[in-house]
């Protein structure tokens, strides 16, 4: 069940507990997706550009940082968020690229909830702060940030 007591189709913030540990997926990031990316949404030329970015700063082609977050999201998203009780997020804390991202890399999301508290306004939902990493092939952080997210409890549902 991946570490929690219900499927993601029926989490809800009393599920989250504090200080519990996860891994999920593994994605691969190719050359393809990386130009594609940042073709559209950051367009410097060591993330579109493979032979410019031979003289670039990271010596060859490395994604975006906000396509590294897209990865990472999307794991989130299919794996640890609540499909039912999701009501979004005020925002993240503490967003670090750590490490570039090159093409060939596989990713996975490891995850640990730093702490979970019911809403001082409203006693339907919950907030629940998780730290989130993806780490590469070798177990290295490529990516560190704090997810903020509000959830139902299984009675404001």
């Amino acid at each position: 069940m991946d570490g929690f007591t219900v499927p993601v189709d029926d989490r809800y913030f009393e599920d989250y507990t504090a200080g519990a540990t996860y891994e999920y997926g593994s994605v691969a990031i190719t050359e393809e997706e990386i130009i594609g990316f940042a073709s559209q949404y950051d367009p410097q030329s060591f993330h579109i550009d493979p032979i410019a970015a031979q003289q670039g700063p990271f010596g060859g082609l490395v994604a975006s940082g906000w396509h590294t977050v897209a990865l990472m999201m999307r794991l989130f998203a299919r794996h640890y968020l609540s499909q039912v009780a999701s009501l979004g997020s005020p925002g993240v804390d503490e967003l670090r690229w750590l490490k570039p991202v090159r093409p060939g890399d596989r990713l996975r999301l490891r995850l640990r909830t730093v702490d979970t508290r019911p809403s001082s306004s409203d006693p339907r939902r919950g907030i629940v702060r998780t730290l989130a990493e993806l780490v590469d092939q070798g177990g290295e952080p490529v990516l560190r940030v704090t997810v903020v997210n509000l959830l139902r409890t299984r009675d404001g549902a």
